[in-house]
């Protein structure tokens, strides 16, 4: 990968984005010069406008908040209240996730295995002797300060909002599925059916910035996820990880991920 000093030479393609004339024809065909580019390119702009300010609530200021999530896997119990929570919020289509929940399995060998449950429902219990331990861990979009989404978007409609909330412009979205293989956390997907538009966690966007909590936060029966402004240093986050030993998931990617796992075992990478 080129570092940013080599990438700033690139001129992405220009992209028309608005009016009758930015049609999905003229959104492959400049998706498909950029793909004749050069191999191992790292796009940094994209041609055309921002993104237009997602919805909020009447009265926000994006510009006063940063926010940041955590998750505390020695509270998480497995029953997926979040997911079926997300799911009705946000009507995720089924086979597809905003956020899920894995079961870590470690034998007497020390050998580690990773499941989930089925139909969004809480996990079975273990009756297998050869398990000496295990646990749940929940997965999440990272809402990466750095994110790699928002640089391989050959359109722009992956982007970050002041309030540090990593978004997909649908209108924009042309579903070309960069964003979803560069993610390092496999947290988007391509919506099926006639959108074919890309998805993932928006931390509730129209909740949070009413003043609710996320849904998946809201439905969690245990406190083991945790919301909160970063920028608010009497919040409940900042509470919890100046007081927490905390873990990021992939901190060597250098993506600078949002979301804190306290209690987060070794053998999850």
């Amino acid at each position: 990968m080129r570092d940013e000093k080599d990438a700033k030479d690139v001129k992405a393609t220009p992209v028309a984005v608005e009016g009758e004339e930015s049609s999905a024809i003229s959104r492959r065909a400049a998706l498909k010069a950029l793909g004749a580019a050069a191999p191992g390119i790292l796009l940094v702009a994209c041609g055309g406008p921002k993104p237009p300010p997602p919805e909020q609530a009447d009265g926000y200021d994006w510009s006063k908040h940063y926010w940041g999530y955590a998750v505390d896997t020695t509270k998480c119990i497995g029953c997926n209240a979040c997911v079926r929570a997300c799911r009705a919020e946000n009507d995720v289509p089924e086979g597809r996730y905003r956020t899920w929940v894995e079961r870590y399995r470690i034998d007497k060998e020390g050998q580690v295995a990773v499941d989930m449950a089925k139909d969004d429902k809480a996990f079975k219990p273990l009756n297998d002797d050869n398990i000496v331990k295990a646990f749940f861990v929940p997965k999440i979009c990272n809402h990466c300060d750095k994110s790699v989404c928002t640089q391989v978007c050959p359109v722009g409609a992956s982007y970050q909002t002041k309030d540090g909330v990593v978004l997909v412009d649908t209108k924009r979205c042309i579903g070309c599925g960069y964003c979803v293989q560069a993610c390092p956390y496999s947290t988007r997907y391509i919506k099926p059916g006639h959108d074919h538009i890309a998805d993932k966690c928006t931390l509730c966007y129209h909740r949070i910035t009413r003043g609710m909590l996320p849904a998946c936060v809201q439905a969690c029966p245990r406190g083991a996820r945790i919301f909160g402004d970063l920028r608010d240093p009497n919040s409940t986050i900042n509470t919890i990880l100046r007081q927490r030993r905390y873990r990021l998931l992939r901190p060597e990617l250098g993506t600078h991920p949002k979301c804190y796992y306290i209690g987060l075992d070794l053998k999850v990478v």
